[in-house]
């Protein structure tokens, strides 16, 4: 087991487990922890805390990459359990999840707030008692149709490239928030005009 490090930091993707939900606009999280674990050459794929999640370094930082394997409406049960086991505060704790308010291609972090009905960010508040954590959001554009099929299909083919750019952003704006900190990371990725 990893022991407990004061300078550890919990860095969470939101998603459904399963191949029928791999890559699809509900799974923004996943794409991103992956893609993240992917430039520093590994993978997540330990299985505990009902999650999958794997340790790394970066600048002299250790991170718990996660993927919670609860299902999108539970996540916030993996993510308490990891935090208490490893005592991490939640102000070293990053979620990354999809956000139909934003066009795909955009990216946008803030500190705290409500659920805005996504209910990954609702189980997360609920559990830990607290709206005081850090996001990273993905936009995926509004929904066209039923919110439910929306979410759980895949990108369109003119949109996947966009995704695809902000899937990188948001890697990129990990980064930031480790080596230097949240502030600085949401100075370069929260443009006014909403295109980073």
């Amino acid at each position: 087991m990893i022991k407990v490090m004061n300078n550890l930091y919990l860095v969470v993707g939101l998603g459904n487990p399963g191949k029928e939900y791999e890559h699809t606009r509900h799974n923004m999280g996943y794409d991103v922890v992956d893609k993240f674990a992917d430039s520093l050459g590994t993978s997540i794929e330990k299985n505990d805390f009902h999650s999958l999640y794997t340790k790394v370094k970066y600048f002299d930082n250790d991170i718990l990459l996660v993927k919670p394997l609860t299902y999108m409406n539970n996540s916030g049960i993996a993510i308490k359990e990891i935090l208490d086991y490893f005592k991490i505060p939640v102000d070293n704790l990053v979620v990354i999840y999809d956000d139909m308010d934003f066009e795909p291609g955009v990216i946008k972090l803030k500190e705290s707030g409500s659920s805005a009905g996504h209910n990954g960010i609702k189980s997360i508040i609920n559990n830990l008692k607290t709206e005081k954590f850090k996001r990273i959001r993905v936009g995926t554009g509004k929904f066209k149709y039923n919110i439910i099929d929306y979410v759980l299909t895949k990108p369109t083919k003119e949109e996947q490239p966009l995704i695809d750019e902000a899937i990188n952003k948001a890697v990129d704006a990990i980064k930031v928030i480790i080596k230097d900190n949240f502030q600085k990371a949401m100075n370069l990725y929260n443009q006014k005009d909403g295109k980073n």
